[in-house]
């Protein structure tokens, strides 16, 4: 994958009204990871006492989290909406040249902040709450 800007890294949110996904406006800095949980299956007679791995047991996540200003009333409606249903929402994150990874996200925090002298910030984090779907671009 070839260097790509971090403007074109897009977190989108399922728009029931609009019938689409909707960007997030106003994201400044984005993140996914994605993790997977071991499940260890050492025993006394596992081979030179290394540890052993059972392959696809554990359960997989990924985590979102973004930090922005708003900029749209429409979109930052369906970021507040989502929180406070405290749902699993289908969200869309986009990777340019890579793909699309979409699927249930949960909101686990919604953080505002600002100073006199500037704009309103706000800080989100996303977990998985369902099974995800990658799609190569």
């Amino acid at each position: 994958m070839a260097s790509q800007r971090g403007k074109d890294l897009l977190l989108k949110f399922w728009d029931a009204g609009g019938a689409a996904f909707a960007t997030v406006a106003g994201l400044r800095a984005k993140r996914i990871s994605f993790n997977t949980q071991s499940v260890d299956i050492t025993d006394s007679q596992s081979a030179g006492r290394w540890r052993e791995l059972l392959a696809g047991a554990g359960v997989q996540r990924a985590s979102i989290s973004a930090s922005g200003i708003f900029k749209d009333a429409a979109s930052d409606e369906l970021v507040r909406q989502a929180f406070f249903d405290g749902a699993v929402t289908n969200a869309q994150l986009v990777v340019p040249d890579f793909g699309t990874i979409e699927g249930g996200f949960q909101i686990t925090a919604l953080d505002y902040a600002g100073s006199h002298d500037g704009e309103v910030t706000f800080d989100i984090a996303l977990e998985s709450g369902s099974a995800l779907v990658f799609t190569v671009l």
